[in-house]
């Protein structure tokens, strides 16, 4: 019977937050308020533009006693990020955990992709923020919105979590890692623009101070922010015109499921006679297999299994562009997945479910079986039998 008032409580929610508004100025012009984050060095990559080719292409080349680059890339989903924290510390457990020079996030990957540019020493704090019950509270029903939001939820709770992880002594970390050449790169989803928007967040650490603080924790709370379910984050941003305009970002999660090759990069192939290969690991925060299951005739479960569906299907597809890509220009590439027969639900923030889920990734990290290869030339099998193809990566020494 608790159920029946929870579905009927929350299909309430949907139509009342259906009214809600955002104010915003015409065009998106604003004026200048005290308090307004404009960068001094635009951090913003579009996806689409040449600048992610330009850049990427020189990490994925290698610069002169570099080396190989690897890149670690961190997917959505929800509550299932604690299984990725779990993962990287078992990796750390193991000995084989690389650095990575390039670490990036989409929204709840984006939420640990800064502990995991910082390294292994930074993993007690990730370890905390997912599996010590702070998350507990984002989709309580204290945090459901007035009237007149935007969104189902207040993103109070969202904001608590990234206000104790993101610190001062954090950006002043991830500014030194900035310098050395490393990147740590976040994609929000601009919907003015319908763009994937990738943020340079070593270099908004760098600028430092309140604004670079407060910038810096705008962003992580944006990608993270799926829209209708919390209320978009307005960032101050320049146009081209030299216009101070607010832009409305959410989840990056609305155009990638996570972010290692750009769209712009998709095609791109090494130049004939270039060396420097490297690898790709990418973090899915959530199953990746089909389930059959009669779908019972309630709006909650109609869109639970409509999300986890399509984005099932988003991110295999994005794998498989992904890995063609690494194919090509002499990658290794490596995905870890929860295991389809785990249980997991992306919207289950209980300290229990999360914490079950943490250690199971802590103990696959540990042992080497979270990893393994997804081979585009069995992509459409993956794809038609919704199973990731694995084989075992051998031991990095």
């Amino acid at each position: 019977m608790n159920s029946i008032f929870r579905a009927a409580g929350l299909a309430a929610a949907l139509l009342l937050a259906g009214c809600g508004t955002l104010s915003r100025p015409p065009e998106g012009v604003v004026r200048v308020a005290p308090e307004a984050v404009i960068p001094t060095a635009d951090p913003r990559i579009v996806a689409s533009d040449a600048g992610p080719v330009r850049l990427l292409e020189r990490q994925i080349m290698g610069e002169p006693g570099q080396g190989p680059t690897a890149i670690l890339a961190l997917s959505g989903g929800g509550a299932n990020g604690a299984y990725g924290a779990g993962v990287l510390t078992g990796w750390t457990l193991s000995g084989r955990r690389p650095e990575f020079r390039i670490v990036t996030g989409v929204s709840t990957g984006a939420l640990a992709a800064p502990f995991a540019f910082l390294g292994p020493s930074w993993d007690p704090q990730l370890a905390a923020a997912y599996s010590d019950g702070g998350a507990k509270d984002i989709l309580a029903w204290r945090q459901l919105a007035t009237f007149a939001s935007p969104s189902l939820y207040s993103s109070s709770a969202l904001r608590k979590l990234v206000d104790r992880a993101v610190t001062p002594q954090m950006l002043t970390a991830i500014a030194a890692e900035h310098g050395k050449g490393r990147r740590l790169l976040v994609a929000t989803t601009n919907l003015d623009s319908e763009e994937t928007v990738i943020w340079d967040m070593g270099l908004i650490a760098r600028q430092g101070g309140p604004q670079g603080l407060k910038l810096f924790k705008d962003v992580l709370t944006a990608s993270a922010s799926i829209p209708g379910v919390f209320p978009p984050v307005l960032i101050a941003g320049r146009a081209k015109d030299g216009r101070i305009i607010q832009e409305m970002h959410v989840d990056g999660g609305v155009n990638t499921p996570f972010l290692a090759v750009p769209e712009s990069l998709v095609l791109w192939s090494r130049p004939a006679g270039a060396v420097g290969a490297g690898s790709i690991f990418v973090l899915v925060n959530g199953q990746l297999g089909r389930r059959d299951a009669v779908t019972a005739g309630k709006l909650t479960a109609i869109l639970k299994r409509s999300y986890d569906s399509g984005s099932k299907a988003s991110t295999r597809a994005h794998l498989a562009a992904n890995a063609a890509f690494a194919q090509r220009n002499g990658l290794a590439f490596r995905v870890a997945a929860v295991p389809d027969d785990a249980q997991a639900n992306s919207l289950d923030f209980s300290e229990a479910a999360m914490r079950r889920l943490f250690d199971l990734g802590r103990e696959q990290g540990r042992s080497g079986k979270a990893w393994g290869d997804w081979k585009p030339a069995e992509a459409e099998k993956a794809a038609a039998t919704g199973l990731i193809v694995i084989d075992a990566p051998p031991a990095r020494r």
